[in-house]
């Protein structure tokens, strides 16, 4: 439970319609092997101590009696146990029969929850048995205890404060406002939904569009269990759909008529809090709710669930594709409306280097300028080289130029970059930082000459991780007129000119080469033209970083649980020692590179990790790094030897 993982589960038991002692065996049979894999938070489906498909039945004093020995014998196979248990039942509250959960935990009932929206259209006539229990607030008495019922309980961990969980009963997801909406604003982070919902044609689809969307909207868990098949009675198909959903992703589900009868995963309550922080006016102080509290032991929770090497990059090749059009196309269109801005005569300036960003950068440009109807040449590609700039790059960018049909300049700035550094009293055997900024900053220098010469602007290639890193020249490449890749991490770089590389076959020769070149900032001379200043040898994996990056600063987790995830994700292919060594390098260089974010440029956003001082980023630049380092090794020390 650490860092906020709660592993949670869905019962799905195989149950036999009206035979009560059978189902409380079997629901049982599923609790104890859903506490021996560590569930701390359990959901059976609707009415399953019964069946939900026993029509008039439920009027039967047999059936309601015999439910109620059934919970608790039920709860009394709980004790010892510490895990909350949500589990469906019809309940008779003054002569009025309920569809109703019960919540149990280490033997006793902490509270039971009625339906609030009962259905009585097409297949469902659930209002011929049950009673709504929407404005039910009362006290009922089971096995000489008394237990509040009502559709406004939270219940509440005491020693995780942001596991609170609140329940809908099938139905109440499906109407226009769902009770959860209230649960949430409460303070609810976790919603369960007991559901008997039978299958018809598109409605897993449906379904599974429901529960994500309803996570999404609540910034919430949503635990969605339904019958299994063995409630296929008369009529109906049921199929037992199951879904676990966190803040709009899907963690798992088991599929319509999948055989498994327990399905697990690890929801992380903290991650929610923070999401919900975010949003100043969310939670509201609703008079009706009541918390109901209870206590779990602490302990680490084995992590199963599936964690990205590359949380910017979307997996599977129909939505890369899809999402790669649509990066490009909003990089495009925020270049497009500068260049309007500026009046139809505008050029477009950037440095091509025969690398991945420069190359990018191109191909925005290339787009909007498309997009008006305008000539490529109006696109002033300048190839730049210098001291260390290896034949490779050389050509690619010229190819590229070439290639794209733009305007295409070579301007080698070795013999500047020596007067000046003679003017200002630099040796020439001296390969210090002065010797490489000074060739960032004549580039620079000559792109916004060009800029002026013929009224231009500069576009920027630099991306979003050399941004975090502070990997650029203050006042060099650091600075344009409008920046296309700002919010664009390495790793997302990669695969939207892999996309272009595909979908483009004029392109595919160079891009491809593009791609096989180590990232360099070519400032530091080499022997027999070969590329051996190689960025990533330098400040780290650039994978690496745009993971810390995702989960630092878009997730806001502490250092602790981002080395966590990161040995997960990267397991057998980097050790703790090397993950740990990145990832303090990437808190100093982020911390202490804050001011070169201060003044960046205008740029476009496209995702939800955005570094500008006018967009979602805001931090003082003589913020210290000390408590995250401290908290990453405090951790490490009682985890690893390193």
């Amino acid at each position: 439970m650490q860092h906020g993982f709660i592993k949670v589960g869905l019962a799905i038991p195989s149950l036999k319609v009206g035979s009560l002692t059978f189902n409380a065996g079997k629901i049982i049979e599923l609790m104890d092997k859903a506490y021996l894999e560590n569930v701390r938070v359990l959901v059976f489906p609707e009415l399953c101590l019964t069946s939900y498909t026993l029509g008039d039945l439920f009027y039967q004093d047999v059936v309601l009696d015999s439910a109620i020995k059934a919970l608790i014998e039920v709860k009394k196979s709980t004790i010892g146990k510490r895990m909350l248990v949500f589990l469906g039942l019809p309940l008779r509250i003054n002569s009025l029969i309920y569809n109703v959960c019960a919540t149990i935990f280490d033997g006793k009932i902490l509270g039971i929850v009625p339906k609030s929206y009962i259905p009585n259209y097409n297949e469902f006539y659930e209002k011929r048995q049950f009673a709504s229990g929407r404005d039910l607030n009362t006290t009922i008495f089971i096995d000489n205890e008394s237990y509040e019922v009502s559709t406004n309980l939270i219940f509440k961990c005491i020693e995780i404060p942001n596991l609170s969980v609140a329940v809908e009963i099938c139905e109440d997801l499906w109407v226009m406002t769902p009770p959860s909406c209230l649960h949430a604003k409460a303070g609810a982070s976790v919603i369960v939904n007991l559901s008997a919902s039978n299958e018809l044609i598109g409605k897993p689809e449906y379904r599974r569009n429901l529960v994500i969307g309803q996570s999404a909207r609540l910034i919430s868990a949503y635990l969605y269990v339904s019958a299994s098949e063995c409630e296929s009675s008369t009529d109906l198909v049921y199929s037992g759909h199951s879904l676990i959903a966190e803040n709009g992703k899907l963690l798992v589900e088991k599929k319509p008529f999948e055989s498994s009868e327990l399905i697990t995963t690890e929801i992380d309550v903290n991650m929610l809090s923070t999401e919900r922080a975010k949003l100043a006016n969310y939670y509201e102080s609703l008079k009706n709710h009541k918390t109901i509290f209870f206590s779990l032991d602490i302990h680490d929770t084995t992590l199963t669930r599936f964690i990205s090497k590359y949380p910017f990059v979307p997996s599977g090749n129909p939505e890369l594709t899809e999402r790669a059009e649509f990066i490009l196309s909003l990089q495009a269109h925020g270049l497009k409306k500068r260049i309007e801005h500026l009046g139809p005569n505008t050029k477009l300036v950037l440095g091509l280097s025969g690398g991945l960003d420069s190359a990018l950068a191109l191909l925005v440009c290339m787009r909007a300028i498309k997009m008006l109807n305008r000539n490529p040449l109006d696109i002033l590609a300048v190839s730049m080289p210098g001291f260390a700039t290896s034949q490779k790059t050389k050509k690619n960018a010229k190819l590229l130029a070439i290639t794209t049909g733009v305007s295409f300049f070579e301007i080698n700035i070795n013999k500047s970059c020596k007067l000046h550094l003679s003017d200002i009293g630099h040796t020439d055997t001296s390969r210090d930082t002065t010797y490489e900024n000074a060739q960032a900053r004549e580039r620079t220098k000559i792109l916004m000459d060009l800029a002026n010469k013929y009224s231009g602007i500069v576009v920027g290639t630099g991306d979003l991780s050399e941004l975090a890193l502070g990997w650029s020249t203050y006042n060099g490449d650091h600075m344009s007129m409008y920046g296309v890749n700002a919010s664009v991490p390495k790793t997302l770089v990669k695969y939207l000119i892999s996309h272009e590389a595909e979908r483009d076959i004029k392109l595919k020769k160079v891009l491809s080469d593009i791609l096989d070149t180590p990232i360099s900032p070519e400032l530091l001379p080499s022997e027999n033209n070969e590329i051996t200043q190689k960025t990533e040898d330098i400040v780290g994996p650039y994978e690496l970083h745009d993971f810390f990056l995702y989960y630092l600063i878009r997730q806001a987790f502490p250092p602790s649980k981002v080395f966590r995830l990161t040995t997960l994700a990267y397991n057998g292919y980097y050790t703790p020692e090397t993950i740990k060594r990145w990832l303090l390098v990437f808190i100093k260089r982020f911390f202490s590179n804050q001011f070169k974010r201060s003044c960046l440029p205008d740029c476009v956003k496209i995702g939800t990790v955005s570094l500008s001082p006018r967009g979602d980023w805001r931090m003082p630049s003589d913020a210290e790094c000390e408590s995250w380092i401290r908290e990453l090794e405090e951790y490490l020390k009682d985890k690893f030897s390193i």
